[in-house]
This record gives C-alpha cells, structure tokens and sequence, in this order.
C-alpha cells in the first residue's frame, strides 16, 4: 500500500496466526478459565504455606486475613470452571479430556519406557499424560472443597470429625503441591505449548509433531478419524 505525500503513514494489517502456519488451540474463553483456575490455586497454596508453616506463618502475620483468602479462593476454585461450560468450544476439549483412545495406552508406555520419538507418542488435542492430570486435579479439587467446607461447617456432617477433614484435606494439599510443581515443570519445558495458553494459537509443525491425531479430530471432539 502506498501513501501520498503529506498523507499519513498507512498502518499494518493486524497479523493473522492462521496466516502464517498457526493454528487455534484455546478461544479466549478457554484461556481465561486456566488463568483464573491458576490464579484461584495458586492463593489457595499460598495461604496455606501462609498458615501452616511456622516460620512463614510468623513472617506474614495476619493470620485471620490469610485464613479469609484461604477458604474464600478454595470455595471459588470451581466457579471458573462452572461458568466456562457456556463456551462450547470448552465442552469439546472436556469430552477429549474425558476419552481414553487406544493410542493413549501407547503414549503412556512410550512415557514408562522414556521413548521420545513423535511416533512413539500419539496423541489427540490432549495426550495421555494431560488426560490423567486433568482427571486427577478435578478429583482433587472436589475433595478439598469438600474437606475444607467440613473444616468450615462442623455440623455439615456430624458422623465426619473434623480431625480426619483435616487429616485427609492437608495430605491432599502436599500431594497438589507436587504434582502442580511438575505439571509447571513440563510447561516451562515447552515454549510453543506456553505460547498456545497465552495466544490461542500454536504452529501447525508443533501440532503435527506433538498432537498429530488433533488435526483430524472432529471439532466437537467426539472422535478421531482413523
């Protein structure tokens, strides 16, 4: 485009991803439901250390405001999540997460067995490792919510102690703690996939590379074409 003079200077046509070999991972929906689902978590963990741990406890102070933080951002923790059903796009990643394909098993005994190559590791949109973490973080969560409601409500349910409340709620908060601090790991491991989460889109070499079965999935996630 050319410009006459003492006319301004045209502006750049905004950049399309798609143009330039990208394709769309996460909609916006999506992106701010793991954002906010983070942000929401990583308060929840915060305050803990916050409160059990003696010497940060002594450190922060503010015992009742940590306390506050602590079970507001845990019965919230779900809300992200919950609201996110509106999207449709989310629902469709929900059912992959929720399918276990033959190709899964393959991926996970490449995984045991420290195989690397792309064709040892099929995978879908999700592959089988973010499969188990999802499933076992949303279990996760709904126990602690429900432990920590029990702590919060003694009467809720009488025939429950708030002892073993306590018990099973911080056994699982250490058991969150380091398998979060993995799932961050194998993030920072991977730039293109952390771009997917803050852009929405990845290129296509990754994809084909790392999810290969994603490219001819139906786009509601149903199933794969063989």
């Amino acid at each position: 485009m050319t410009s006459t003079a003492g006319s301004p200077a045209p502006t750049a046509a905004p950049t399309d991803p798609e143009a330039e070999g990208r394709i769309r991972r996460f909609t916006r929906a999506e992106r701010l439901v793991h954002r906010t689902t983070g942000l929401l978590m990583l308060l929840c963990l915060a305050t803990a250390v916050c409160l059990y741990i003696g010497p940060v406890a002594q450190l922060v102070g503010r015992r009742r405001l940590m306390i506050t933080v602590h079970e507001w951002s845990g019965v919230l923790l779900p809300l992200p999540l919950l609201l996110g059903l509106l999207s449709r796009e989310l629902r469709a990643d929900l059912r992959r997460l929720n399918r276990f394909a033959t190709y899964d098993r393959q991926w996970l005994r490449a995984a045991r067995r420290r195989l690397t190559w792309p064709q040892d590791r099929p995978a879908g949109k999700f592959n089988a490792g973010q499969k188990l973490w999802a499933g076992w973080i949303a279990g996760a969560v709904l126990v602690m919510t429900a432990t920590g409601l029990l702590m919060w409500f003694t009467r809720l349910l009488p025939f429950v102690s708030r002892t073993s409340a306590i018990f099973v709620h911080d056994c699982l908060a250490w058991a969150v703690a380091v398998v979060l601090a993995g799932h961050v790991r194998q993030a920072l491991r991977d730039p293109e996939a952390r771009r997917g989460m803050r852009t929405g889109h990845v290129g296509r070499r990754w994809a084909q590379r790392h999810h290969s079965r994603w490219l001819t999935e139906d786009p509601d996630g149903t199933r794969t074409v063989e």
